[in-house]
C-alpha cells in the first residue's frame, strides 16, 4: 500500500515554496503551469500542479480565485526515522529559515531526540529519531 501524498494548496506561492522544499529535501521537482495545462483560471505561469519527488514527497498548486489555501491547525508532517540524525538536524535547521522553531530538536528523556518546526510556508514539522544503542 502506498503512503498518501500531501497536496498543498498554496496563495499563489507554489513555485516558490516546492523550489523550497526541493532545496530542503533534495529529490526531483517538475511544475506545470495554467497554462501548460490550458486552465484559464488564473495567471498563465501560475503552478496548476508540482510534484516534489524524492525522500520526502508533497505536491501542490497554486489557489484558484475563490478557493482556500493552506492553513494547518492540528496538523504537523511528521519526519521521525524517516533519516539518519544528521539528515534530520540539517532539515530542521533549513525548516526554521524564515519559519520558526517550536520546540528545538534535542535529545529528549525517552533516549530520543524530536523537535517541532513552522517553515515560511505555514507547514509544521515533527522531526525526531531514536538514539542508537
Amino acid at each position: 500500500m502506498a503512503a498518501p501524498l500531501v497536496y498543498i494548496s498554496f496563495p499563489g506561492t507554489a513555485r516558490e515554496a516546492l523550489g523550497f522544499y526541493a532545496d530542503v529535501f533534495g529529490g526531483a521537482l517538475s511544475l506545470n503551469s495554467y497554462d501548460d495545462h490550458g486552465r484559464t483560471d488564473g495567471p498563465p505561469d501560475a503552478v496548476a500542479h508540482g510534484v516534489l519527488d524524492g525522500v520526502v514527497s508533497l505536491a501542490g498548486s497554486d489557489t484558484p480565485a475563490g478557493e482556500q489555501s493552506v492553513r494547518c491547525e492540528g496538523l504537523m508532517l511528521s519526519l521521525l526515522g524517516t533519516a539518519e540524525p544528521a539528515i534530520l538536524h540539517e532539515w530542521f535547521d533549513k525548516l526554521s529559515v524564515g519559519g520558526s522553531a517550536i520546540d528545538p530538536l534535542v535529545q529528549r528523556p525517552w533516549d530520543g531526540a524530536d523537535g517541532q518546526v513552522t517553515d515560511r510556508h505555514g507547514l509544521r514539522w515533527l522531526i525526531g529519531y531514536e538514539s542508537k544503542v
